[in-house]
């Protein structure tokens, strides 16, 4: 488990679970989430947002994976565009420590 800052001062946080990472690595989320300039604004939270939603309606299978992110993470009260810039930090970091892990 992972406590995520969702704010600049501190004050509010989330908490991420394996399970939510590997569920953004199995529908791969953040691929072309970002744009050209780099910047994480409320814009690229709503594109994400967006891009969920239409993962779940046009879902025949079970999305119970998807459905505890967005409860869970994506749409909680506390995840913002600092928040989830933070997610897509941690999210790069564990894809980094679970290659390492594997060539050893």
């Amino acid at each position: 488990m992972y406590t995520l800052q969702t704010n600049p001062s501190g004050t509010r946080s989330i908490t991420i679970t394996e399970a939510h990472l590997q569920t953004i690595e199995k529908y791969a989320l953040f691929q072309h989430l970002i744009d050209s300039n780099g910047i994480v604004d409320e814009s690229v939270l709503d594109k994400l947002k967006l891009n969920v939603r239409s993962l779940i309606a046009s879902s025949e299978a079970n999305s119970k994976d998807l459905l505890d992110l967005c409860i869970d993470v994506i749409y909680h009260n506390n995840m913002k565009a600092f928040g989830l810039h933070q997610l897509i930090l941690l999210y790069i970091d564990w894809e980094r420590r679970k290659e390492v892990n594997a060539h050893e």
